[in-house]
């Protein structure tokens, strides 16, 4: 059975790829390698050099027809959409757009698409559930709340199925210092460098952080469970940036200092998602406890720089 993963070769999809091969599946890759990196990539997937609002991987689609279309490709960048809005919209609308008209003309069955919690924008919830309100307050945010809303009108109007994934702060080996929710892979960076980490802001600010072995396994339950589905991919637990930095402190045996920042545009103060219909939906739970998830994360970083740039969210 083949699939297709956009944006394959960046942190998340080159996870997801690896777990897709594992089982079997015949996996297609498209990515533009603006971002992303080859080098990711099983040695069984397949390569397909595009960006995914061009005619280039409208073609790809038809001649492959998948099964189901994972759509990760994506601008993930916050402050690049603050400042060119129209590029994050060519790339995360326009790029969706061109997906989902590929997928309705190839027969795909199903696509699935990752999103993110930023689409809630800056709600005072305790926690947030997939029946609050959208209301982005970056571009980014809004680009992908816009992709959500086609992905439910293609349903409606041609029957291609989906499944919205909204991912909480997503971390793990392979993630780079570049793009939305890598706060983890910029401390990483710096420790590296033997710099101080950055923290923008106070450092109370809180994120739903979720490891992304927890998150390929629930995109993968997506492929038969979920359908029709707007979900949370979370561990429905907060944690401050603050508490981050803690916690790397006893894991990294040297001195750790930190600057504090201002707090960059856009930024949102605090962040959690209830799973409880994730966990209904896709028979899915996470495993992995921030400590646990950023034990191995440390492991990756003694052997491994991280620095490279992070293609997808």
């Amino acid at each position: 059975m083949k699939m297709v993963v956009t944006g394959g070769a960046g942190f998340i999809g080159s996870h997801l790829v690896n777990g897709l091969v594992n089982q079997g599946y015949e996996v297609h890759v498209i990515d533009n390698l603006t971002t992303g990196d080859p080098g990711r990539l099983h040695s069984e997937a397949i390569l397909h050099v595009a960006d995914v609002n061009s005619q280039q991987t409208t073609a790809y689609i038809s001649v492959l027809k998948p099964e189901v279309v994972f759509h990760l490709a994506a601008q993930a960048e916050v402050q690049r959409s603050i400042q060119e809005p129209r590029l994050d919209a060519d790339a995360n609308v326009m790029g969706t757009i061109n997906i989902l008209d590929a997928c309705r003309k190839a027969g795909v069955r199903k696509i699935v698409f990752a999103s993110t919690a930023g689409v809630y924008g800056d709600l005072e919830r305790s926690q947030l559930t997939e029946d609050d309100p959208v209301n982005p307050v970056t571009f980014y945010a809004l680009s992908k709340a816009a992709g959500e809303q086609y992905i439910r009108l293609y349903y409606h109007f041609f029957g291609l199925q989906y499944t919205i994934l909204r991912y909480g702060n997503v971390y793990g080996p392979g993630q780079t210092a570049k793009g939305e929710g890598g706060v983890v892979a910029v401390f990483g960076e710096r420790l590296y460098q033997g710099a101080p980490l950055p923290i923008y802001g106070d450092g109370l600010q809180t994120r739903d952080f979720i490891y992304v072995k927890d998150v390929v396994d629930a995109t993968l339950a997506s492929i038969l469970h979920g359908d029709q589905s707007v979900l949370h991919v979370s561990t429905g637990t907060d944690h401050s940036v603050n508490t981050l930095v803690d916690l790397i402190r006893r894991l990294h045996p040297d001195r750790i200092d930190v600057d504090y920042l201002p707090a960059k545009i856009g930024d949102i103060r605090h962040s959690c998602l209830n799973n409880e219909k994730t966990r209904e939906r896709l028979r899915w739970s996470p495993l992995f406890s921030l400590e646990e998830g950023m034990e191995e994360t440390y492991r990756h970083w003694l052997g491994t720089p991280v620095s490279q740039s992070d293609s997808s969210k």
